[in-house]
Order: C-alpha cells, then structure tokens, then sequence
C-alpha cells in the first residue's frame, strides 16, 4: 500500500471521531443539564490551553524517531480520557477530562498534516487527497450519528468518540510508515524550542497564520452552537447531520477537485484565503437571521470556502514560509492558532453570545471574519520574495 492511501486511512479514523465530537459534544453536555456558558468553557479550555500544549507536544513528538509513534502515544491518551468523561459526573471532573482527550485528538491532526506534507513532496501526490478521505469519514460519521441519535440515548456520542480514538492508536501502530521525524541526525530539544521561536517573531509568518486562525475560529459559534440552534428551531438531529454531511461532501469535492485545478491555473493561496474569508461574512452574517431550511443548504455550501479552502491554503502558507526543519513547528503554530487558541477564544464567547442573543451570536463572527479578511490583505503585500504564495 503506497504511503497516499496510508495516510488516506488514518485521516479516516481521527475525523471519524472529530465528526461526531464537533455536532453532538454539545448535545451531550446539554442533556447533562450544563448551561450554554458551561459548554463554552468546556469545548473553549482545550483549545485556549494550546497555547501551551500545542508547543510542549510539537517539541516532545519531534523526539521521537519515527512520527507514528507520538500519534499512536495521543491517540491511546484520548481514548482513555474520553472514555473517563462518561463514567464520572460534575463539571470539575469533567473538565480535566475532557481537556486531556482533545487535546491530545487536536494534536494529532498538524503532526499527521507534516507528515503528509513531506511525504507528498516526495512521492509526488496531492496533499488534499489523503485529506479529503478524513472530511468523507467526517460526514459519514454525521449522517450516522444523526441516525443513531434519533434511536438511542446521547451516551453513544462518547462511545463513538472512545472508538474512534482506539482505532486511530491501532493505526497509526499497524498502518502508518515508518517515516522519521528528520532525516538528519535528532535536533536537541532546546534547538527544537528554538526554532519556535525564530517563527514566533517572524512577522511575515505570524501574519499568515493570524489571518487564518481568525477565519478559521468564525466557526467556533457554529460547531458549539448551531445542533442546539437548529433543535431550538424544530429541527431533528437527524436533518442537522445531514446539514454538516452536506458542509463536507462540499469540503471533499473542494479537496478533490477544487484545490487541484486550483493548483493548475496557478491561483495562488493568498488569494484563496481572502475568498474564505469573504464567504465567512457571507454565512454568518445570513446565519444571524435564523434563515429557514431550504436557505441553510446553500449556506452549509459555503463550507468548502470557509472551512476547505482556508485550510488548505493555510497549511500551503505555513509550509512555504517556515525553513526546511521547521514544517512540524510551523503546521503545530498553525494549528494551535486556528484549532487552538483563537478557536478557543471565539467558543469561550460563543457560550454566553447564545444564551444573551441566540442566533445573532453569529454576527460576532462575521466581525471576526473582516478581521482574518484584513490580516490576510496584510500579510499578501509583506510575503517574502522567496515565498510563492
């Protein structure tokens, strides 16, 4: 099995996981009897503390030999965490929890991303088609949680998501190759910790990879909120699975077909991550004012501009902007800011957004939105010369 459809695999079994934790953790939470402002705090904590984990965990996987090996450690951790999250009761227990098992399943994803990177640098195949297989697995997990929710009680949400996390530790044990981390000699840690911060302070790249965290972290109101909104408005789970499987097939067809004509007509990523953020405004904006069914399905088409397009034009960014042994340090800043921080920013004010204003919660990212807009105007004009972006 060549190293494409290796990757194509694992991708599968971290976002099968990601497809129901995303939707459903929030129904969960709910029918514990937790006030929108408690789901915010809980889904915001993981995200907000990758300030700091995102950088610990980057440094420690770097230290291993073969990259499979710190995501087979992460994923065992998140299985064994989530798994602990429906056996206890209490929000003071729950929170540590479920800070442990996120943050070790957000984790995985930038070290996978490096890892695919260099390996489609090698081998000659596209990044965004092993990509693409984890948003199918994505919306094949919505559609079928969506199903099973409409049957059985929301404890199958942590079941599937402890699952997930176990097959995800048996693949990336059997499955991925045994691809080092460098191909020199290891970096010492210090060095390692180093080279972070030569990235930190680089203002060309900083630029970049704000600009996409703050388009990125618009969707934090929707993957907290918008299950919730949609029940409060006479939806059934079932039909919202199908409203974000439709966001992603959308997303895969972006990765699939897209993104690689994109490639071919030589837009560039800038570019691309400045339609992301108009198609931001657009969505939210049009969310604010609780459209009927039959507008939200154009809306959930905008996905693969908001979501896709912004993703793969981010990881291109960060990639060309950081030196040859920096692609996991500069994926992981990318990720902890995006998935991260102000991801957890944005939900951590998503909470108590929903509960004062509802819906119109989802005006607050449209601002944020104008802000990734302007960011990346910015950092298109200061780029490098070197950069090809």
């Amino acid at each position: 099995m060549n190293a494409s459809r290796r990757m194509a695999l694992h991708y599968v079994c971290l976002f099968g996981g990601t497809g129901v934790s995303l939707p459903f953790a929030g129904l969960w939470f709910r029918a514990q009897g937790l006030s929108g402002a408690d789901i915010g705090i809980l889904l915001a904590a993981p995200m907000l503390g990758r300030l700091i984990t995102g950088p610990a965990v980057a440094v420690w996987a770097d230290g291993f030999r073969y990259r499979r090996t710190a995501l087979a450690i992460l994923a065992v951790v998140a299985a064994a965490a989530y798994g602990a999250t429906g056996l206890v009761q209490g929000l003071w227990l729950w929170g540590p929890l479920w800070f442990l098992g996120a943050t070790a399943a957000a984790a995985m994803i930038p070290l996978a991303d490096a890892m695919t990177m260099r390996l489609a640098r090698r081998e000659g195949f596209s990044f965004a088609i092993p990509r693409g297989f984890g948003s199918a697995a994505f919306v094949a997990a919505n559609i079928l949680m969506g199903a099973v929710l409409t049957g059985v009680g929301v404890d199958a949400v942590i079941l599937w998501i402890v699952a997930a996390s176990a097959l995800a530790a048996v693949g990336a044990t059997w499955l991925l190759p045994p691809e080092t981390v460098e191909d020199g000699p290891p970096v010492a840690r210090m060095e390692r910790f180093r080279g972070l911060g030569r990235l930190v302070i680089d203002p060309a790249f900083m630029t970049a990879i704000l600009a996409v965290g703050c388009i990125q972290a618009t969707h934090a109101f929707y993957y907290g909120f918008s299950a919730i909104a949609w029940k409060a408005q006479g939806l059934p789970e079932s039909l919202t699975g199908l409203l974000w499987a439709f966001s992603v097939l959308v997303e895969i067809g972006v990765m699939w077909w897209l993104e690689p004509w994109r490639r071919r007509a030589g837009i560039g990523a800038w570019a691309v991550l400045g339609v992301g953020a108009a198609a931001a405004m657009v969505r939210w904006t049009a969310l604010a004012f609780a459209p009927p069914l039959w507008a939200l399905w154009p809306l959930q088409a905008l996905h693969g501009l908001t979501f896709a397009a912004t993703y793969l034009a981010g990881v291109e960014i960060a990639d060309r902007l950081s030196p040859p042994n920096g692609k996991t340090s500069a994926q992981t800043l990318n990720s902890m800011l995006a998935s991260g921080v102000l991801m957890g920013l944005a939900t951590l004010a998503a909470g108590p957004l929903y509960d004062a204003a509802g819906v119109g919660g989802y005006l607050a990212m449209t601002a944020l939105a104008v802000l990734g807009g302007g960011l990346a105007f910015m950092g298109s004009r200061r780029r490098p010369a070197r950069s090809a972006v």
